[in-house]
């Protein structure tokens, strides 16, 4: 049953420091809601390529960056003298650590998100559907909780939510991947074949591609996977850095009759580029002329990924898709800047070049799939349900010492669905996929809660720490016109306050307020009157460990004329995964509250603004935990029901 929630109390306001203010009262509501690379040409773009590059590992946009603490950089983060991105924060915070408990430890573990039992886990691999189940492969170090030992950690699923874990499907044992088997992509063949091409570090630290495919197709849970005996399949090519070549693509079909991978590397140190080689069998490639794409200042590409979306439709598309109404959408993983960017395009089937809508919104200088705390994103696409699924890499915020102690490091993002935007024809949707919604409990709705500028108002909504909410947002002026010099971008998190925001939701916080993760949209004026508005989550408050990362992250998020600011929050302990607007612009945050625990945790609204009234209509599930656990082999049930798929 639901029920409207709105008070008429004269909020308290506050200011800077959002902190230890009256609010509010609410009563409790009833329970119911992407240049071609051209030798000559590139050089000369050289004297801009170094702009904007950010030298510190998994950083934001450098205007909005708030750090905990500042910390040594005299230790190289783990993985960069291995020849891969870092894999870890700085070592050494120059604050004193903070005394966690093992209950804080086991708070941190996330209850819905897929994460192995134990150690480290990085980018997730070759993600497929086979026989019923779908399979995701993720970089592991089986012996601690840091970066190292590479393998191929294996989980399985029915429903993308709920997952078994597998034995380990690759290990680092032949002199072509014995310093590691690092990450790659599965093709799936119209003869139902599967072929799995991944980078292996050879026993030279050189990144060679190599071939593996299933021992079994008739088996469903694929627990054998052989190495092609001929492997490495591709080499780095002349003029290609040894330790600068990898992350192969899934497979497109190309017009001709042959298969095409695109494989990241640089050029030049700084040019990132997209190389693309062609091939009929999978064991014997050609590099083809030029690149499928290549930017300059954008640093060494990994983790490329090359799709096709179709710019009028509601379902997703094989990879290998072609022809009219379809874009392209290239995507890249900045090894000088962790993030992950992407552009929508034309690609030439025959030329093999690819070209991006908006030159000025390239690879890794426009759109970030995701503006938090992300990286190494790959897609599939599930022919089950005729939709592309995105996986994306989460890691730790807090120290080395801390996931040593505790005994794990990442996550995975729930899976989301990738749409192109057709109101925009700027953006792709991301959206968590449906069977999220199976973990929905009991909800709670409110509707019309007016909060004033200034104001604070609690949601009491029990247990705030597994939680899906939907929220809506109308504005209501309360002056005439803004004067006031409003700075761009998410500024320097929700205590910035102008005419018409911050505002938003307080998760993950503690009822005096001390600590607090606000998700939130602000507003701006600009040149010609109208608004500009960002989607923003602000970490700066969310814990009181100093050595804990905390940043404000965000981008700029379209609101069409006909739409209210709406928003999307998963909360599942310490991470937070933010959708605005439909989910053109999505956030995701790592927080490591001391106090905002268990129990004590809350949910709030909050409007920061100076000159505008908010009114918020929500619906929020309190969300089950997902059963993910070690694959019962000896349980007769599940033997049979391996079986019948």
């Amino acid at each position: 049953m639901e029920a409207s929630s709105s008070t008429s109390h004269d909020p308290a306001l506050f200011h800077a420091p959002l902190l230890h203010h009256p609010r509010r009262r609410s009563s409790r509501p009833l329970k119911g809601f992407a240049v071609i690379f051209g030798s000559v040409v590139f050089l000369l773009s050289l004297v801009i390529l170094i702009v904007n590059q950010s030298p510190e590992p998994l950083a934001s946009n450098p205007s909005s960056v708030t750090e905990a603490g500042s910390y040594s950089m005299a230790a190289q983060p783990r993985g960069i003298a291995e020849g891969v991105s870092a894999k870890s924060n700085p070592s050494l915070f120059d604050k004193v650590g903070f005394n966690w408990t093992n209950a804080m430890f086991y708070w941190q573990r996330t209850a819905y998100h897929f994460q192995p039992q134990k150690n480290w886990m990085n980018d997730p691999d070759g993600p497929l559907y086979h026989k019923g189940w779908y399979h995701l492969f993720y970089q592991y170090n089986p012996d601690s909780a840091i970066w190292g030992n590479i393998t191929w950690g294996h989980a399985v699923s029915k429903d993308l939510i709920h997952w078994f874990y597998l034995p380990l499907a690759m290990v680092p044992d032949q002199w072509y991947d014995i310093n590691g088997c690092w990450t790659g992509s599965a093709t799936l063949l119209p003869d139902g074949r599967i072929v799995m091409l991944y980078t292996g570090s050879t026993n030279e630290s050189v990144q060679v591609q190599n071939l593996a495919y299933p021992a079994n197709l008739s088996d469903p849970l694929l627990l054998q996977w052989l190495k092609y005996p001929g492997n490495p399949v591709v080499v780095p090519p002349t003029g290609i850095e040894d330790n600068e070549f990898r992350d192969p693509t899934t497979a497109w079909l190309g017009p001709d009759g042959s298969w095409r991978i695109t494989v990241g590397t640089r050029f030049n140190t700084t040019i990132g580029t997209a190389l693309v080689f062609q091939t009929t069998n999978f064991s014997d490639y050609q590099l083809l002329d030029g690149v499928l794409h290549a930017v300059p200042g954008t640093g060494m590409w990994e983790c490329v990924d090359f799709y096709p979306v179709a710019i009028n439709g509601s379902v997703g598309l094989d990879t290998t898709a072609l022809g009219p109404g379809i874009k392209h959408v290239l995507k890249a993983s900045l090894d000088d800047t962790k993030v992950d960017h992407y552009a929508i395009g034309t690609y030439d089937m025959i030329t093999d070049k690819w070209t991006p809508d908006n030159p000025e919104e390239d690879v890794g200088i426009g759109l970030k799939v995701d503006y938090g705390r992300y990286y190494a994103s790959k897609t599939f696409f599930d022919q089950s349900k005729q939709r592309r699924i995105l996986y994306g890499w989460v890691n730790e915020t807090d120290t080395e010492a801390d996931d040593l102690e505790k005994g794990w490091a990442s996550i995975q993002t729930i899976p989301r669905s990738v749409l192109y935007d057709n109101k925009t024809g700027t953006h792709l949707l991301q959206w968590p996929v449906e069977e999220v919604e199976s973990l929905r409990l009991n909800a709670t709705v409110f509707k019309d809660v007016v909060v004033e500028a200034g104001s604070v108002v609690p949601l009491d909504i029990g247990t705030a720490t597994q939680l899906d909410i939907l929220a809506e947002f109308e504005i209501e002026t309360l002056v005439s016109n803004s004067t006031e010099d409003e700075v761009s971008d998410c500024g320097d998190g929700a205590v910035d306050r102008n005419t018409y925001g911050p505002f938003g939701v307080l998760v993950i916080a503690d009822d005096s307020l001390s600590e607090l993760t606000p998700i939130y949209f602000r507003p701006l004026n600009i040149s010609d009157g109208s608004l500009e508005t960002y989607f923003c989550a602000d970490e700066t408050r969310s814990s009181k460990a100093p050595n804990v990362t905390k940043r404000v992250y965000g981008g700029k998020v379209p609101v069409l004329d006909d739409e209210n600011y709406n928003m999307r929050v998963l909360v599942d302990h310490s991470v937070v995964e933010s959708f605005g607007e439909g989910g053109r612009t999505v956030i995701t945050s790592r927080v490591y509250p001391t106090e905002a625990i268990y129990g004590a945790a809350r949910l709030f609204l909050f409007n920061n603004a100076s000159g505008v009234n908010v009114k918020a209509t929500l619906k929020i599930w309190e969300m089950n935990s997902a059963f993910i656990r070690p694959f019962p082999f000896e349980e007769t049930l599940f033997q049979e029901m391996v079986a019948s798929t």
